[in-house]
């Protein structure tokens, strides 16, 4: 068995060739761009600038098609008294216990003007949170989504996305990771199973278009 990626994508050919249309009602959904990510004495830091600067135009294009942008957060009691086995596995969240300044969003790219937020504790923005409700009861039936990590809460949230029945289209540059394995392997599985994974231009041609 082959190991490049000339082989992976022959491997893959055939069975998860599948695309998915991008819907009439969409939605961004900038997930935890948020210091913690970004300050290098940050535990979780993971040099996500260039992300960061595609979001900020991405979100100004959503402004500009008039679509709703949401941000999420991730906040919890101290000690993590409501962050469950997540917390307990992944010990670098203490940054995000309630006042700290690692979760506030940087001055670049923080909520404004009819910009929702919903604060989450786990992976995906959709769990236990009303992300779902609210994009129902906006009308919206594509989820552009960008943010941090690819591996982790990205992932999470466009497969809870496609599990809710929203069109989960993953902006490739303005999406982040600690490390480009993870990243680009991630982003990979993702286009083949679960969502589009598109680039900054083509985004924003979708938002102009809408």
């Amino acid at each position: 068995m082959g190991s490049g990626a000339d082989d992976l994508a022959e491997n893959y050919k055939g069975a998860f060739d599948g695309r998915l249309p991008f819907g009439q009602r969409p939605a961004l959904v900038i997930v935890d761009l948020v210091e913690a990510y970004l300050q290098p004495d940050s535990p979780l830091y993971a040099g996500i600038e260039t992300a960061l600067a595609s979001a900020v135009r991405l979100r100004e294009a959503a402004h500009t098609a008039r679509i709703p942008v949401i941000f999420t957060n991730v906040e919890y009691a101290p000690a993590g008294a409501d962050g469950g086995v997540f917390y307990r596995k992944v010990p670098a969240l203490r940054v995000f216990e309630r006042g700290s300044p690692l979760g506030a969003f940087p001055p670049s790219l923080s909520p404004e003007g009819d910009d929702l937020v919903i604060t989450k504790r786990y992976a995906s923005a959709f769990f236990g949170t009303h992300l779902a409700a609210t994009l129902t009861s906006l009308g919206v039936d594509t989820v552009l989504i960008c943010g941090t990590s690819t591996s982790g809460c990205i992932r999470a949230t466009a497969l809870d996305a496609c599990q809710h029945g929203f069109l989960p289209f993953v902006v490739r540059d303005a999406c982040g990771d600690r490390h480009s394995a993870p990243h680009e392997a991630n982003l990979f599985d993702l286009q083949a199973k679960y969502a589009e994974v598109i680039s900054e231009a083509e985004a924003a041609a979708h938002l102009s278009a809408t």
